[in-house]
């Protein structure tokens, strides 16, 4: 009966760490367009809603790239879950209370990473992982753009 309820807490939180991610990351998006006046806020936040469940549909990328690459699923317990869930809510609640900017995904990724080091060791973490799927996007993606929208207003 422990395991069901250890399950059933993860499942909890991991819909309370959606709920974070949805007026967290959301709220990040839609300020721009709202801020400019390029739509209303009830647009803004229709499309927002759309396109997140449209995204849920059509990619798991995220969610793979946690599950396989960046710790040891061998190595990771329920219980490292759950605490990763519980450190991803945490920062997401206090960037959102100090208006910080912050990325769900980076939360839960971070969360995992802890969690794992804590129960299992630094084996249990894959750093090659970490450099070409976090850190390498996270550092390529402003100078891509800012190259696309260079190339962009020049044309």
């Amino acid at each position: 009966m422990e395991g069901a309820v250890l399950i059933a807490a993860v499942v909890a939180f991991g819909l309370v760490f959606d709920f974070t991610n949805g007026f967290h990351d959301a709220a990040n998006a839609m300020a721009t367009p709202i801020a400019t006046g390029a739509l209303s806020p009830r647009l803004a936040v229709g499309a927002s809603g759309v396109l997140n469940l449209v995204g849920a549909f059509l990619s798991l990328s995220v969610a793979a790239t946690i599950a396989t690459g960046i710790v040891d699923p061998t190595s990771v317990t329920t219980v490292a879950v759950l605490a990763g869930l519980i450190g991803a809510i945490t920062w997401n609640l206090v960037t959102w209370l100090f208006a910080l900017p912050s990325s769900s995904s980076h939360a839960i990724v971070g969360g995992m990473i802890g969690a794992a080091l804590v129960q299992a060791g630094p084996g249990a973490v894959n750093a090659g992982g970490i450099v070409s799927r976090v850190l390498v996007p996270a550092l390529g993606s402003p100078v891509i753009t800012a190259v696309a929208a260079g190339v962009a207003v020049f044309v």
